[in-house]
């Protein structure tokens, strides 16, 4: 199976590198000093499921690739819509783009450059970054990857790609006929989790300790599936209770990537989180201002660390 991973970071590059073990014929494409150390050493991966690394093709240039059976997309939301524009060479007739992101808006636009019949969505639970270039740490978590068509129909190349998941070691899959739903049960979690690690600057067991911050992350969850039901999402009533659920059995001192990017000066996934809620939430008549108050305290960091990215 050839695969082309776009954006070979935290997700793309685990996965990836745990798909190249198994067999697959898989191809990073990435830039900056990461793509140097990756051509120069290969990819190193140190996981908490077992240290590993692979030597694999890596380049900036997706014409070097050429079509594959499957794009794993796992660029940061504000690099979307140029990657997508990217993305034709690789793309054949039977190509599968699937969408490993955060948000609910990527596969939208991935298919106005590619056109929907070649987009799946997916979700990834993870916690993996690149530690220095061409390393990546996983620390743990779930480490768990759901796929779907984005008609919720079955279809072979979802469970294609499920069977090479389960093939991998330290990887767990599941094929989905319900992955908007998915998408935008993920969207809450992070819209609450990062949003209030990163608005507070403190990790998650200090907002658990005070009533009026713990109602505040249930608020974002809660403003969040409403948004997606009026999106015609078929989120349950239990969404939120279980998500809280999880969040209470979390570590104290669990922090989030928006946060980590705030502190680092790194660009923000501010615009492709709470923005996207609030321009679906304003085509829909929903209120959010949990949400709105999040993006009008981040707005001023996400603006200051692009500035400082694009010096």
């Amino acid at each position: 199976m050839k695969i082309a991973v776009y954006g070979a970071g935290g997700v793309g590059g685990y996965l990836g590198g745990r798909l190249a073990e198994a067999g697959a014929d898989v191809h990073l494409i990435a830039r900056g000093g990461h793509l140097e150390a990756l051509r120069e050493d290969g990819l190193r991966v140190e996981s908490v499921a077992g240290d590993f690394a692979v030597d694999v093709p890596v380049t900036d240039d997706p014409a070097d690739v050429g079509p594959c059976e499957y794009v794993l997309f796992t660029v940061k939301s504000y690099d979307t819509e140029a990657a997508a524009r990217d993305l034709n060479p690789l793309v054949g007739e039977d190509t599968a783009v699937l969408s490993l992101q955060n948000g609910v808006d990527n596969e939208r636009l991935i298919a106005d450059e590619v056109g929907r019949e070649h987009v799946l969505g997916g979700v990834a639970y993870i916690f993996s970054t690149i530690a220095e270039p061409g390393v990546i740490d996983h620390t743990g978590g779930p480490t768990s990857f759901t796929v779907g068509e984005l008609d919720g129909s079955h279809s072979e190349r979802v469970e294609r790609f499920v069977e090479w998941c389960e093939r991998a070691d330290g990887v767990s899959a599941e094929a989905s006929t319900s992955i908007r739903a998915e998408l935008w049960e993920k969207t809450a979690f992070i819209c609450a989790h990062a949003g209030m690690t990163a608005a507070t600057r403190l990790p998650l067991g200090d907002v658990r300790a005070h009533a009026e911050s713990w109602e505040m992350y249930r608020q974002l969850f809660e403003e969040v599936c409403r948004v997606g039901r009026a999106a015609g999402v078929d989120l349950t009533d239990e969404t939120v209770t279980e998500w809280m659920e999880f969040a209470e059995g979390l570590e104290g001192d669990s922090y989030s990537s928006l946060h980590y990017d705030l502190t680092q000066e790194k660009p923000m996934e501010l615009d492709g989180l709470h923005g996207a809620v609030i321009r679906r939430a304003r085509e829909h008549n929903v209120t959010v201002s949990m949400n709105e108050a999040i993006y009008a305290i981040l707005r001023p960091w996400a603006a200051r660390n692009e500035r400082l990215d694009e010096a």
